[in-house]
């Protein structure tokens, strides 16, 4: 019998390489995500990827809005591709505030690339716990 997936407690907010316009392979960067979830579990710690597009398809702020209510999280880990981008600094700032609104008690932290998503959320969070 396979034990339960641990309860989220971490939120991922990032963006969908599959919904990023350009000429680029979005293969690499999902296998990254992918990875770096993949290490929560490992840990026993729950968390949910919120990922959305740039392409127009996707609604971020409400998707990031949805995701927040979803759970009481302890972090908030936002990705580089939201806050990197030179082009849309507004987001970022939306993201943020969106963050302190709706889950005023979470951590919010910052990874360096997908694979050390995990290690960012951990800064904040009793991964033990």
């Amino acid at each position: 019998m396979t034990a339960p997936a641990p309860v989220p407690r971490v939120l991922v907010i990032g963006l969908n390489p599959y919904k990023v316009p350009g000429p680029w392979d979005p293969r690499p960067v999902a296998d990254a995500i992918e990875a770096g979830m993949a290490t929560f579990a490992r840990h026993g710690v729950g968390a949910q990827a919120c990922l959305f597009g740039l392409d127009g398809s996707d609604d971020p702020e409400a998707m990031v809005a949805a995701a927040l209510r979803a759970h009481p999280w302890e972090c908030v880990v936002v990705g580089g591709g939201v806050r990197r981008a030179e082009d849309r600094p507004q987001l970022f700032e939306r993201i943020i505030n969106l963050v302190r609104r709706h889950a005023p008690d979470a951590a919010i932290a910052f990874n360096a690339s997908p694979e050390e998503t995990y290690a960012a959320a951990a800064r904040w969070i009793d991964a033990a716990g």
